[in-house]
């Protein structure tokens, strides 16, 4: 499933995400959701989460 829709992601899921530093080359991150920080319903390219890591990107995939 995409990350662009913004209730298909919760706390707690394991996602996919792609860093601001690694958007040219698309390298992805896996971690777990610890919080959403866009508010829209839903972004083209990707809901922006901060990860229980704390790193920032935006959800290209989630892994449930």
């Amino acid at each position: 499933m995409t990350g662009t829709i913004r209730a298909d992601i919760k706390s707690g899921l394991t996602v996919l995400i792609v860093l601001k530093k690694d958007q040219k080359t698309n390298k992805l991150t896996e971690g777990i959701v610890k919080d959403i920080l866009t508010k829209s319903p839903n972004h083209p390219h990707g809901i922006k989460v901060r990860l229980e890591s704390g790193e920032v990107g935006r959800v290209k995939e989630i892994l449930g």
